[in-house]
């Protein structure tokens, strides 16, 4: 089977390639191979390539910068998805597409499911909701798995800036009253893997277990890391950024555990192996 894979060099397109090599005859891109600002440019790929599956794991992640970039956030989250999803139609390909905890607005109490109304706060939120939406109105098939707080050991993302901050100031301020999955990119690439064996269709939540705040998430990252700054418990009213975040990022993963049997690593788990992994190609202070 001929698999396409966009976003290759991002957090998740990086863990998911070599599983989706093992998978079939495997197309990859980054952004530089394919621009997801193009509709054409993208129609003109999979009409070549003529995948079974496509898998996007592409998106503009700014989510500050989509506030003074709306068009080119929806071009990439939104317009493009749409267009893989028609191009899926006409193949009858899967369409494998990863969305967000950002399509809430996190005044739930509890954790979301697929069937809550969304209601993003931002562009980021907005963008990645139009997707979805295009996505589901195509009729093609597909799986959207929506996650959140994703990190890795690699590219930009809260891990690696904590490390970074832990070792270099004394004192850092770190919000304590936003509430998240912190999930690791590979746990996702896994469950995805697993889920492509007998894929089940529709909408559905893919986090880590357990949850957090960010506060909480920098505490363990530094215990971990055997740094020892003052961490700072702050609100997020304290800590102005251009785009509002969810206070509730908790999203409900019920409905992927009944139709896989896939239940994922609690969080405090899954960033221990990340971080051990780190530690043993030297890219942590040692603990101590």
């Amino acid at each position: 089977m001929r698999i396409l894979l966009t976003g290759r060099n991002g957090q998740v397109g990086w863990e998911l390639e070599p599983r989706l090599a093992r998978a079939g005859d495997l197309a990859a891109f980054d952004h530089q191979g394919l621009d997801l600002g193009d509709p054409e440019s993208i129609r003109r790929l999979v009409r070549e390539l003529r995948p079974g599956l496509i898998v996007n794991a592409a998106a503009y992640t700014a989510v500050d910068r989509a506030e003074d970039e709306p068009d080119l956030a929806f071009a990439v989250n939104a317009t493009a998805p749409g267009v893989l999803a028609e191009e899926a139609r006409r193949l009858d390909a899967l369409l494998v597409h990863y969305s967000t905890d950002y399509v809430f607005d996190g005044t739930k109490a509890g954790p979301y499911t697929e069937d809550d109304v969304t209601n993003p706060l931002g562009v980021y939120g907005r963008s990645k909701l139009s997707g979805e939406q295009a996505i589901q109105a195509s009729g093609c098939r597909h799986l959207i798995l929506r996650t959140s707080w994703v990190y890795a050991s690699r590219g930009r993302n809260f891990l690696l800036t904590m490390l970074k901050l832990g070792a270099e100031r004394p004192e850092p301020r770190v919000v304590d009253d936003q509430y998240g999955a912190p999930t690791w990119a590979r746990d996702i690439a896994d469950a995805t893997g697993q889920l492509l064996a007998d894929p089940p269709e529709g909408l559905f939540h893919l986090t880590a277990a357990a949850s957090t705040t960010w506060y909480g998430f920098a505490c363990e990252i530094m215990r971990l890391a055997g740094l020892k700054p003052i961490l700072h418990a702050i609100r997020t009213a304290e800590y102005p950024v251009a785009a509002r975040r969810p206070a509730n990022s908790r999203l409900d993963t019920a409905r992927l555990r009944s139709a896989s049997g896939i239940a994922m690593p609690a969080w405090d788990e899954s960033l221990g192996a990340c971080m051990a992994e780190l530690a043993s190609a030297g890219a942590t202070p040692p603990s101590g």
